[in-house]
């Protein structure tokens, strides 16, 4: 079941870590701007541009109220895949030819717009997003992932330089809302993925555990969580390099990530 969250909260946290990830980014020098990054397909510069069209779609969504029924953050994400050629090609030629201080100020004043329509949103049960109908909650931990994942993306994409900070609420959110997504799509008891301090949830058809120490689980830390779900990072990579602590025979999450 998923959680219930205040879209202010969740507004704030996607402003929070777009500061922090403005900040890292006007520490940049230009020169660094066309590597390509950690992300295949992309330049650091074309990331960038993705950012900004992220934040642009805040405002014009949170505006749009719709008649249509809700759909689960769940099922908007599954749309990401389909989509993904179109968003680099778009997101490319955003970026084509384009000065790194233009691009920056863009993210800038895409993240002042967003800030505006998040303080005062109009009241609505769900919104037209890109993906379809969605709930304005939900609609924000989109974002919430976007600006946590394309963080890290960008600070794995410069091994050598001070990584992007990561805003602790919205990492927080945006764990619980991977995890919940995986109790979502694989219905259960047989298994526990602990993600300590932030979530635990009951996965995995199979015998239902009520008492004492579950017989599978898994655990693992926010950071590597969010990159398995987000496709970062294979299962088997992160067993074998001790980031994820997998115990019993149904605690094999393969089958299961990436979830968008």
């Amino acid at each position: 079941m998923a959680r219930r969250v205040d879209p202010a909260k969740v507004g704030a946290t996607v402003l929070a870590q777009a500061d922090r990830t403005l900040e890292w980014l006007s520490m940049q020098p230009p020169s660094r701007w066309r590597r390509p990054s950690a992300l295949p397909g992309w330049t650091i510069a074309e990331l960038v541009a993705h950012l900004a069209k992220s934040l642009s779609t805040i405002p014009v969504v949170l505006a749009d109220p719709t008649p249509d029924k809700p759909s689960t953050i769940d099922r908007y994400v599954s749309g990401y895949a389909r989509a993904a050629a179109e968003i680099r090609d778009r997101d490319v030629k955003a970026a084509a030819g384009r000065d790194p201080a233009e691009i920056l100020a863009e993210v800038y004043e895409r993240r002042d717009a967003a800030a505006t329509a998040i303080a005062d949103p109009r009241p609505a049960r769900a919104v037209a997003a890109p993906r379809g109908p969605i709930a304005p909650a939900d609609f924000l931990l989109t974002r919430a992932i976007e600006m946590v994942v394309h963080a890290d993306d960008l600070s794995r994409s410069l091994p050598g330089a001070d990584p992007v900070e990561l805003d602790r609420d919205a990492v927080r959110l945006v764990t619980q809302t991977c995890a919940d997504m995986l109790a979502t799509r694989a219905p259960g008891r047989s298994l526990e993925l602990r993600v300590p301090p932030y979530a635990a949830v009951q996965c995995i058809e199979g015998p239902r555990h009520t008492r004492g120490t579950p017989p599978n689980v898994v655990e693992t830390d926010p950071l590597t969580w969010i990159r398995l779900a987000a496709g970062r990072q294979a299962w088997a990579e992160a067993v074998n390099s001790g980031s994820v602590h997998a115990r019993g025979e149904r605690a094999d999450l393969t089958g299961w990530l990436p979830l968008f």
